[in-house]
């Protein structure tokens, strides 16, 4: 399980007036992931942070996933 301290420390961000908004993020991002048919153990904190920052954008609407986030699940699901 990727804790919200790790994805917290991969992106620099310290506090935790967001840890609400974080949490909700890391389970959409890690279900997505487990959904494209990564094995858990293959899930990692650098992918889940990628996901993360994807889908945050600070509320401009855009929260889409990267190029790179949906290769690296492709590549992990082939594992």
């Amino acid at each position: 399980m990727i804790s919200l301290e790790d994805v917290k420390k991969a992106l620099g961000i310290t506090g935790d007036y967001l840890d609400d908004t974080l949490n909700f993020y890391i389970e959409e991002v890690t279900d997505f992931v487990r959904n494209a048919g990564v094995k858990s153990e293959d899930i990692s904190v650098g992918l889940v942070a990628r996901g993360v920052s994807d889908l945050w954008n600070y509320g401009a609407g855009e929260g889409k996933l990267s190029d790179y986030f949906i290769q690296r699940c492709k590549q992990l699901s082939l594992r």
